[in-house]
């Protein structure tokens, strides 16, 4: 399990091994608008790392937020 599973897990309430690249608000009911910020800090937090706004905005997934990740030089596989 890597670091962003279980941040996403932990934020949204949901297993750890439900998290995919697909998981995003149209399939967790618990990810809506505040949970979202708390999710991006929390990841901001883990991977010490900040997004810009614009980045946050375009956060649709789990995969666009490893797209992040990856552009701002981390290792998503840890």
């Amino acid at each position: 399990m890597t670091t962003l599973q279980k941040t996403v897990a932990r934020v949204l309430k949901i297993g750890p091994s439900s998290v995919k690249d697909a998981t995003s608000p149209v399939n967790v009911k618990r990810w809506d608008s505040f949970r979202g910020l708390v999710l991006i800090t929390e990841i901001e937090k883990a991977f010490r790392v900040k997004f810009s706004m614009q980045e946050i905005l375009s956060v649709k997934d789990v995969g666009s937020i490893k797209a992040l990740l990856v552009k701002h030089g981390v290792d998503t596989d840890e």
